[in-house]
């Protein structure tokens, strides 16, 4: 019997030598490769329409007298107005204007510069849109309001890309894939793979114009960290 126990005893103290012998193997490890780790950085770009335009197309005069200004301006918008329509703005978006701003030349005066005119006043007609490719063929077409005898003060178009928050998740994913792929590559060079993600940004966004007017690039950059096995 007594020969029995000491056999169990010894099985019993094999058997926790050999556990503290793996513990101490896996602390070993994880103190050997606890500063093995490699940082990526993962890049997703992707082109796309713009999906909001706002085109303001702005008109100023100058004269003496206020009425023949405003007059003037009220022509000039119509004839704005008539040729969007024709062009089947109506259809693509909506058309708006802008109240009449008007500036007093006159009233900081200093001495003897006086002002060529006494009034300035503007007023801009604004076209909003979803279809932005058409617009922007459009704007590359608005030198034909020369020949109606309109000259616009400044013509602009802000392209927006509206959709961002449903591209984001798509976009993430790429350059998460993008970032796991290099890190993989260098744990090859070496002779390493790649284990558990250590640390993870959320990634850097970026919107851009493109050189197409109603483009824009969309960029994302990822920084990951990976730990590091053999």
């Amino acid at each position: 019997m007594e020969k029995y126990e000491k056999i169990i005893v010894a099985a019993i103290v094999a058997f926790g030598l050999l556990l503290l012998g793996l513990c101490l193997k896996s602390g070993i490890d994880n103190f050997t490769n606890k500063d093995r780790r490699v940082t990526v950085k993962g890049l997703a770009e992707k082109e796309v329409d713009a999906d909001k335009v706002v085109w303001t197309l702005r008109l100023q005069e100058s004269e003496n007298e206020l009425k023949p200004i405003f007059a003037k301006l009220k022509d000039e918008v119509k004839v704005i107005q008539d040729y969007l329509k024709e062009k089947g703005i109506d259809q693509k978006g909506e058309i708006s204007v802008s109240q009449f701003d008007v500036t007093d030349n006159l009233a900081n005066v200093w001495g003897d510069n006086k002002p060529r005119y006494n009034y300035s006043v503007s007023c801009s007609v604004v076209v909003t849109s979803n279809d932005t490719k058409f617009i922007s063929e459009l704007i590359s077409q608005s030198n034909e309001l020369i020949d109606r005898d309109i000259i616009l003060d400044s013509n602009s178009a802000d392209f927006e890309y509206t959709q961002f928050q449903k591209l984001k998740p798509e976009m993430m994913a790429e350059a998460i894939s993008n970032a796991e792929k290099t890190a993989k590559q260098f744990a090859e060079n070496s002779h390493s793979k790649i284990n558990k993600i250590v640390e993870a940004g959320q990634g850097e966004f970026s919107i851009d114009d493109s050189e197409i007017p109603y483009k824009k690039n969309v960029r994302v950059v990822s920084t990951i960290t990976y730990s590091l096995k053999d």
